[in-house]
């Protein structure tokens, strides 16, 4: 009985103090910036005030829109092409596949920052030749992200567990290869995919460098540039502050609480 009790105590402390950031954050969008920077912990009455002064100092529909855009194109190439990928080195496996995942997987280790430079020179040239794919255009933020090695080892971890039955099966009704995937994997590995759209959409959603490095006017910049602004100036109002994060995290919460159930058993590894 004692050892059920401080279990239940330690889960409620270590609750409060992981639910204190966000409590605090949101207390502190209805407080002005001096209440803010005091450290005031009760809710305020500038609520609409802190509204009102981030419509007007900012753009923040525009932002929302880039960002949505974005997130939405890099998601869904991620998924089709990290799902293919994962399932096609899992499902033909060979010496010659397991060796190019190897190489695959040892990308891992090279930072980002350094294939910044390399990245900016190509969408460079990209810009020659349409501005579509080139610097400072929606397609030279996602297209980095949309194969990586990250969603390709977790698509094929998943495939492991993958029924190979259900695809003999498929060959015999007729299916082609595609027909197999689509009409099969896909709808078999939807806690997989609910799970990757999760990781994919915030990891694009709260991407800051390379948006920075190549989206080069203001019409074009993302949430996280916005939020970066807000807080550049000589004299940043911390309530306005609080109010551009707390509604910067609005899409990302409402989508990990609608694919939650999905997550979970993606992340698990669940097939159903």
């Amino acid at each position: 009985m004692t050892k059920k009790v401080l279990t239940y105590v330690f889960l409620i402390i270590m609750s409060i103090v992981f639910a204190f950031p966000f409590y605090f954050l949101i207390v502190s969008a209805t407080n002005i910036s001096m209440d803010v920077t005091s450290g005031r912990l009760l809710p305020g009455a500038a609520l609409v005030e802190n509204w009102q002064k981030l419509i007007d100092q900012t753009d923040l529909i525009r932002a929302f829109t880039n960002s949505t855009i974005i997130a939405f194109f890099q998601t869904i190439l991620s998924l089709l092409i990290g799902s293919m990928a994962g399932y096609g080195f899992e499902i033909y496996r060979s010496k010659a596949t397991d060796f190019v995942f190897n190489i695959l997987l040892a990308s891992m280790m090279i930072p980002f920052a350094a294939l910044i430079i390399p990245l900016f020179q190509l969408f460079g040239l990209f810009s020659r030749v349409t501005p579509l794919i080139g610097i400072n255009s929606y397609a030279s933020v996602y297209l980095p992200y949309i194969s990586t090695a990250f969603l390709i080892f977790f698509f094929r971890q998943n495939t492991k567990m993958f029924s190979k039955e259900l695809l003999e099966a498929g060959r015999i009704d007729g299916l082609t290869e595609f027909g197999l995937f689509f009409r099969i994997f896909m709808p078999t590995m939807k806690n997989t995919f609910a799970a990757a759209a999760i990781i994919t959409f915030m990891n694009s959603w709260n991407n800051y460098i390379w948006p920075l490095v190549t989206l080069q006017t203001p019409n074009k910049q993302t949430v996280p540039l916005l939020l970066s602004n807000l807080g550049s100036s000589y004299s940043p109002d911390y309530g306005v502050m609080m109010m551009a994060i707390l509604v910067s995290m609005i899409p990302t919460i409402v989508i990990f609480f609608v694919l939650q159930k999905y997550f979970v058993a993606g992340m698990l590894g669940s097939v159903k």
